[in-house]
């Protein structure tokens, strides 16, 4: 997955491919159960949305533009706009089923 800062993130969401951003911090714990969760939804759905990753401890002005208080939050956008989020560590089954009904 591309870690995206602030500056290429907002041009990096208007594509016409639908993006899956995991919203996370290298101190966080759930966080990083969910990071191999999200590497496998990659191969899975790699051909339906782009998958990004955003650090919010480096990237404080995302975090309060979405209103992000916990992590993880894996959220999906469409042409820019915020269309669905998942919060918290979620099992694969689970971040799946979410994909499928967001994407």
């Amino acid at each position: 997955m591309t870690e995206l800062n602030t500056e290429k993130f907002d041009e990096f969401i208007k594509g016409e491919k639908p993006v899956v951003c995991d919203f996370f911090a290298t101190w966080c714990g759930p966080c990083k159960m969910l990071a191999p969760v999200m590497e496998k939804m990659e191969e899975e759905f790699g051909d339906k949305a782009e998958f990004i990753k955003v650090d919010i401890d480096e990237n404080m002005e995302l975090s309060a533009r979405y209103g992000i208080m916990s992590i993880p939050l894996v959220a999906v956008f469409k042409k820019g706009e915020m269309s669905a989020k998942s919060l918290g560590y979620v099992s694969k089954s689970e971040m799946s089923e979410f994909l499928n009904k967001s994407l």
